[in-house]
């Protein structure tokens, strides 16, 4: 189990402290009486050293994981960590911090470098839908607050408005006595919800993944030959790729080359 954070309490109850800077760090845990040992962790630590302390989590052992300041993750060391031991369905758990927006993201194991806070979405499902629509393309990981009331329908709105694999993190009850997690695709989140009508009670951080660059762009280049196709026939085809990569976003060039070499192949 990692915690992320600190307080004495919890530094002087687990296995092992990893540490931005052991030096910065030994001053203030002296200082507040705590002798767990501690070990270096930063953005260059080597994997063979995030697999030591990944071999601890498996063998069961507790490691908390703290910054120099603010918290892990936020613009400070720790997301290879993390993200690693969310794929190992290792637990991560937050020690209470300024928000639940800040110590959701920093155990979530999406990236925490570029995000976006969108709080609530609309109550209304039509609305929802636009909202969600409208970020399908975000690259940001993005930051929902939802309520019990309506966490399965705005699950099941991101389900169709995402693409299928796109990651989805659930905070319920961050830092309360019966807070829970969960890291899976909209479906497979869905899946956890409905199993257990308990998990659907509480209040819910949603984290959702940002758009896959080279997704996002073939997405557009698709979008752009469906465009050239309609307009082919009514003007020429420099044209067509003009007025699609104007409408679409993709690049003229490589849309260029993809319609001539469709041409070809259809007169071929």
């Amino acid at each position: 189990m990692i915690f992320l954070g600190g307080r004495s309490r919890f530094l002087n109850g687990v296995d092992l402290i990893a540490a931005e800077d052991t030096r910065h760090s030994q001053k203030l845990l002296q200082s507040i009486q705590v002798d767990t040992p501690v070990v270096s962790h930063h953005d260059f630590s080597a994997d063979s050293a995030i697999n030591r302390i990944l071999d601890k989590l498996e063998s069961g052992s507790s490691v908390a994981l703290i910054s120099d300041a603010g918290t892990p993750l936020i613009s400070d060391p720790g997301y290879k960590l993390v993200s690693l031991a969310r794929q190992k369905k290792l637990s991560v758990i937050p020690i209470p911090g300024a928000s639940a927006v800040v110590s959701a993201l920093s155990v979530s194991g999406l990236a925490t470098d570029r995000f976006t806070f969108e709080g609530f979405l609309p109550s209304k499902s039509a609305a929802r839908q636009k909202r969600l629509s409208g970020l399908a393309d975000e690259q940001r990981t993005m930051v929902f607050y939802e309520s019990t009331h309506r966490i399965m329908e705005s699950l099941m709105d991101m389900r169709a408005a995402f693409e299928e694999q796109r990651l989805i993190f659930i905070g319920r009850e961050l830092t309360k006595r019966f807070e829970s997690h969960f890291l899976g695709t909209a479906a497979a989140c869905v899946e956890w919800l409905g199993a257990d009508v308990n998990q659907q009670k509480g209040e819910f951080v949603v984290i959702v993944a940002g758009c896959d660059e080279q997704l996002e762009e073939a997405q557009k280049h698709e979008q752009a030959m469906d465009i050239v196709r309609l307009l082919k026939s009514e003007v020429s085809m420099k044209k067509a790729v003009s007025l699609a990569s104007k409408i679409s976003g993709a690049r003229k060039n490589f849309l260029y080359e993809a319609a001539l070499k469709e041409l070809a192949e259809s007169e071929g």
